[in-house]
């Protein structure tokens, strides 16, 4: 029998059979991968009202309240978890503090110190939201520091999207840091805590509500395994990548890629199936339109300059460059063996 379980059965030694089992049951405490049940499914397990259930709960916390408070090796586990929060800022991630309080295979588990924490109040835990992943605090002041810090980093970083996405997120965070005179240590756990900023699988840094750090669909993705790559894909090239990166639980599919590839401005058919991104210098438009571009640009130009000039924008042999020149519609052939825009 492990330290923790001799710990627990020790404060649990004065408390009647049934109120043992609804504290066991409330608290999810039967077992490593138990989940705390509900006043409604404990009465019904044991033939009372919820009425009943809550009242044997709050007797046996009671009683567990003044067990936990002269206990000492309940205290060292409480006294501990403190100094871990006061060491950060007063506010610490449930994983981080967990491994803390831990050593070897006598782990206390989440729903152990969640009793401990509602028997004693010396720190409390705040569940997983849309803005945190589950995390301890020390007080209401600690928590409305963690809120202001996110805040306050949020802004900052907004006006900043470009130079952070350009690889610089880890120099205005320290920038900021020491404009607001915050504990490095401190800042890095709110960091940790905040849904708001967040790294992508290719190890980039940014606010989470950035589609290049946190892709929120397919054509997201799409984007940024282009943005990614040092020159333009197969669709079902980007469709392998996609699935290779993992962005999320979800598979792309060839067919849907492609949907997503004709339907956006930000692609370009650059070849056979070939996309690159419009950011990248790729212009849409036909072979010919292209070649019309270009000759507008540039005025007359020989073969072998179109061909380069074309195929810096398009994956195209010169072969199909020149069978386009020939179109007497659009290109008429100088004297000097250069082309130009044929006039109307």
């Amino acid at each position: 029998m492990g330290a923790i379980t001799k710990v627990f059965n020790s404060i649990f030694a004065d408390l009647s059979p049934r109120g043992r089992e609804v504290i066991v049951g409330r608290f999810g405490l039967s077992g490593p991968n138990s989940e705390p049940q509900t006043l409604a499914a404990l009465g019904n397990k044991y033939g009372i009202t919820r009425e009943r259930v809550r009242q044997i709960e709050a007797a046996g916390l009671n009683l567990l309240k003044q067990k936990i408070a002269t206990n000492k090796d309940c205290q060292a586990i409480l006294s501990k978890g403190k100094k871990s929060l006061e060491s950060v800022g007063g506010v610490i991630s449930e994983d981080i503090l967990l491994k803390q309080l831990n050593s070897g295979d006598d782990s206390i588990t989440k729903n152990q110190l969640a009793l401990l924490l509602e028997s004693s109040k010396n720190f409390h835990f705040h569940d997983e939201d849309q803005n945190y992943r589950s995390f301890y605090f020390q007080d209401r002041k600690n928590l409305d520091n963690l809120n202001k810090f996110v805040a306050q980093l949020v802004k900052f970083l907004k006006p900043q999207k470009e130079a952070v996405l350009a690889g610089n997120y880890e120099n205005f965070f320290v920038k900021f840091i020491k404009a607001e005179k915050i504990n490095e240590n401190s800042a890095r756990n709110f960091v940790a805590i905040s849904k708001k900023v967040f790294s992508n699988p290719y190890s980039d840094t940014g606010l989470a509500e950035w589609p290049e750090i946190k892709p929120q669909n397919i054509r997201d993705r799409i984007y940024l395994v282009l943005k990614k790559s040092a020159e333009p894909l197969h669709f079902e090239q980007i469709t392998s990548l996609i699935n290779e990166v993992k962005f999320d639980k979800k598979v792309a599919l060839a067919p849907t890629v492609h949907n997503e590839l004709i339907k956006d401005n930000r692609f370009v058919l650059v070849g056979r199936g070939i996309y690159g991104l419009t950011e990248k210098g790729f212009k849409p438009g036909t072979v010919q339109e292209v070649i019309k571009r270009i000759l507008k640009q540039n005025g007359p130009m020989n073969t072998k300059q179109i061909s380069l000039a074309v195929q810096k924008e398009r994956i195209l042999k010169q072969n199909t460059i020149l069978v386009n020149l020939q179109n007497r519609k659009f290109f008429e052939r100088l004297g000097d063996g250069t082309y130009q825009i044929r006039e109307a």
